[in-house]
């Protein structure tokens, strides 16, 4: 079994099912939460509450496809490349869509701030997955070129 390939799917899925649920059925939910919340600034301009945390219930679904793509590419390459980094670019993936994306995902539905603080690990753990990822290929073809 690839583990990489099916993890990715498996994240992909409930990202779509999270998109889904984002763009049909979180905006009554919001406004009930949230409408009588101040306006957050985003880039110095008010935006109401209730679009704020829809946007970023959205964004955490926006990365966990992204990266749950990035792990099916890993799935797809790996078995002709194994490599320590490719693993390790994987779980930092893992750990990216659980910390950001999940952090959003809860932050948006819970009205809990402070998640917020947990995000940027996430987006940390995204980031050093793609250098293990970019470090991981540049070094599978530097081997492959060697054996041929």
């Amino acid at each position: 079994m690839n583990r990489w390939g099916a993890t990715g799917a498996v994240f992909a899925f409930w990202a779509v099912i999270f998109g889904a649920f984002a763009a049909h059925g979180l905006e009554d939910r919001f406004i009930k939460l949230y409408g009588d919340q101040p306006p957050k600034m985003v880039m110095g301009h008010p935006v109401p509450a209730a679009i704020k945390y829809l946007e970023d219930f959205k964004t955490g679904a926006d990365y966990q496809f992204w990266h749950a793509l990035g792990l099916l590419f890993i799935g797809a390459y790996q078995p002709r490349h194994s490599s320590r980094l490719l693993n390790a670019a994987g779980v930092c993936f893992v750990n990216g869509i659980l910390l950001f994306s999940g952090c959003l995902y809860l932050l948006a539905l819970l009205n809990q701030p402070w998640l917020g603080m947990i995000v940027p690990l996430g987006g940390l753990s995204f980031l050093i997955g793609w250098f293990l990822l970019a470090v991981g290929l540049c070094k599978s073809h530097k081997k492959s070129e060697q054996t041929e």
